[in-house]
């Protein structure tokens, strides 16, 4: 280990919906990372939950191979032991969705007293629900796309309330997602009344508190920031991006399987209007809480020009056809350099919170 800057856990794979994702995110990670700087330790986390320290030879992407959870002679760990035994070694959690982007795993990388990339446990837990995210932005003025959100039980109790309190606020055309998850994962766009019921039961399959939306005619644009590397200075924010797809919205499919996607990277946007997105995304990457990096998306209502904070996502695709790193590489950070900044960015938060007093005396 003398020879590198650190030890780099990268863990991937997951509980999530979003598992398949996460496997291509990590690939391209360790291909992009600084062999120079940094020992890779991949660990694959299966859909039961279990830790598996693999080998980097048999998972290497730059080998050809495929990335795979559990390799031949992987091994069985438990976090607490692995990173008790490889002290100053660095998480970096490449795991979208639930139990990781939502605060889970940051938790537990908390309590074993490891640095890692991206956001705390409180900012990822405000970022992965959408709900409670979007009363933060509407209580600082930012602009949100109206919406009604709901439990499970309310809505088993209370149905048609809910169906008249979603009619009178946001109209015939709606979007309808689980508040928790993310890749549009169990998302559905209603044209029709009669379609919203089994929209919303759909949704229930992936969490238990649902969002309707107001479905806006809308441009899809995207915007990259990272965590200013001089602590206490505002964060960084990339040039824009836009999503243009050939199917009904940017669903799961749309993000992973199309083959028509076009990405636009500037965004063809005028200067106004890109100042006034990233000034938006700067301000709610610190109204959340954020630190390391996020995607923060937005529309552009086509009609009017009105501009809405729709997310941000804490743990952002990493794949190689990802709007977060390729906006960076397009705003002039290399991906092997924006790694390298998000490892050094964990690390000096690790000892931030490290200095500070946990007794009195």
């Amino acid at each position: 280990m003398s020879n590198y800057n650190h030890q780099v856990a990268i863990l991937y794979g997951g509980r999530s919906g979003e598992h398949e994702v996460s496997l291509v995110s990590a690939a391209s990670v360790i291909k992009n990372l600084d062999r120079n700087l940094f020992e890779i330790i991949p660990i694959g986390v299966d859909r039961e939950g279990k830790w598996w320290l693999n080998s980097l030879d048999e998972v290497d992407p730059l080998s050809g191979k495929e990335l795979v959870v559990k390799a031949k002679s992987a091994n069985e760990i438990y976090a607490f032991n692995f990173f008790e035994k490889h002290p100053g070694c660095v998480a970096f959690p490449v795991m979208h969705g639930t139990f990781c982007e939502d605060g889970k795993m940051q938790g537990l990388l908390e309590c074993s007293n490891v640095p890692y990339v991206g956001a705390g446990v409180l900012s990822s837990a405000i970022c992965m629900d959408k709900d409670v995210a979007k009363r933060l932005m509407l209580q600082h003025g930012l602009p949100t796309v109206p919406y009604v959100s709901f439990h499970k039980g309310e809505w088993q109790h209370n149905s048609t309330e809910i169906l008249d309190r979603i009619s009178k606020k946001l109209g015939e055309v709606l979007f309808v997602k689980p508040a928790n998850m993310g890749s549009s994962v169990g998302c559905s766009k209603v044209k029709q009344v009669d379609e919203l019921k089994a929209a919303i039961d759909f949704a229930f399959q992936y969490d238990v508190k649902v969002m309707v939306e107001h479905a806006v005619n809308a441009r899809e644009v995207e915007c990259s920031v990272l965590e200013n590397s001089e602590y206490g200075k505002p964060p960084l924010t990339s040039v824009l991006g836009e999503i243009i797809t050939g199917h009904e919205f940017y669903d799961y499919n749309a993000k992973y399987h199309d083959d028509t996607l076009k990405l636009i990277i500037p965004a063809k946007i005028d200067d106004t209007s890109v100042k006034k997105i990233q000034q938006i995304a700067s301000d709610a990457f610190r109204l959340l809480e954020c630190e390391g990096m996020a995607r923060v998306d937005f529309f552009i209502d086509k009609d009017s020009g009105q501009i809405y904070l729709n997310e941000l996502n804490t743990l952002p695709g990493f794949t190689s056809v990802s709007m977060y790193p390729m906006m960076w590489i397009a705003s002039g950070l290399a991906y092997t350099d924006l790694l390298t900044k998000l490892i050094h960015l964990a690390v000096g938060r690790y000892k931030r919170h490290a200095a500070l007093k946990v007794t009195l005396n």
